[in-house]
């Protein structure tokens, strides 16, 4: 089996349809597009709807929420210039749909429910582990819209961090960073998302031997010398999944707050449109 190989798997087809070499070199960290369709799998997408990409790296995931949905997407990072970015949607054939800019996740320059829903892969788990980010973020989400995230997470609580996540990996690389406290149990978003009045219907599930996923394209990156960074791949391999793995969340914004914003605002425009 080739490198490439691995990047085509049953269970993300839409995926397999992308160039590997054009996934590895716009890659930053795990492979975001494999999380990006089992995230569109949990959402209703529909063409012309307007979506915030929060967190969206090279942009990657932006352009394939637009060319597999027809979506107009915002494609926002703090890291990763919106040049670029655009270039990349261009080259892609969608830069009629991908609309790159960089904003913090904390100072989002967008107007009260512009969106019908914000996602974000592999990113969430660095601004949105806050009692309040959610509440915050909701507001910028149209009543009835969506919000979907897909982080790296763990499997099961843990006391103290287990040895085998502690030890050097024969590249020097130990896994378990400080960031890494950022990594919580479906449970516990459960419980932090269920806190925000502004959001309902909240579902938090796992990928499906998420850690293999994980695992096989760090090798893969590694054999081609595509990795950016460190591989993680020793550790995800004693790991099997014991506690590292992805969790996915999505809720609806429902609270009343926003309806009778949202109502109003209709009625000011109407009134201007007359």
């Amino acid at each position: 089996m080739t490198s490439f190989d691995f990047l085509h798997k049953p269970e993300f087809p839409r995926s397999g349809a992308y160039d590997p070499a054009w996934m590895m070199e716009n890659q930053m960290g795990p492979n975001a597009l494999w999380l990006m369709e089992w995230l569109s799998n949990a959402l209703s997408l529909e063409p012309g709807m307007r979506v915030l990409d929060l967190g969206c790296g090279r942009g990657m995931t932006s352009i394939f929420l637009a060319r597999e949905f027809g979506v107009q997407v915002w494609a926002d990072d703090l890291w990763i210039t919106p040049d670029h970015n655009w270039k990349r949607a261009c080259q892609a054939g969608v830069g009629n749909l991908v609309f790159p800019i960089r904003a913090e996740a904390h100072a989002l320059p967008f107007a009260q429910g512009f969106f019908d829903a914000v996602v974000s892969v592999d990113a969430y788990q660095y601004f949105g582990t806050d009692e309040l980010y959610l509440g915050y973020l909701s507001r910028f989400i149209r009543p009835g819209g969506l919000i979907g995230v897909v982080v790296p997470g763990l499997m099961q609580e843990m006391e103290t961090i287990p040895d085998h996540l502690l030890a050097p990996q024969s590249n020097g690389k130990v896994f378990w960073e400080d960031e890494c406290w950022g990594f919580k149990t479906p449970d516990q978003w459960r419980r932090l998302w269920g806190h925000c009045s502004k959001v309902d219907q909240v579902q938090v599930d796992t990928l499906v031997d998420g850690w293999r996923h994980w695992m096989e394209f760090e090798k893969a990156l590694e054999a081609l010398g595509k990795n950016i960074f460190p591989s993680d791949a020793e550790a995800l391999e004693r790991d099997q999944g014991r506690y590292l793995g992805f969790v996915r969340a999505v809720a609806k914004r429902t609270d009343k707050d926003a309806m009778n914003f949202y109502d109003a605002s209709i009625g000011i425009q109407a009134g201007v449109d007359q």
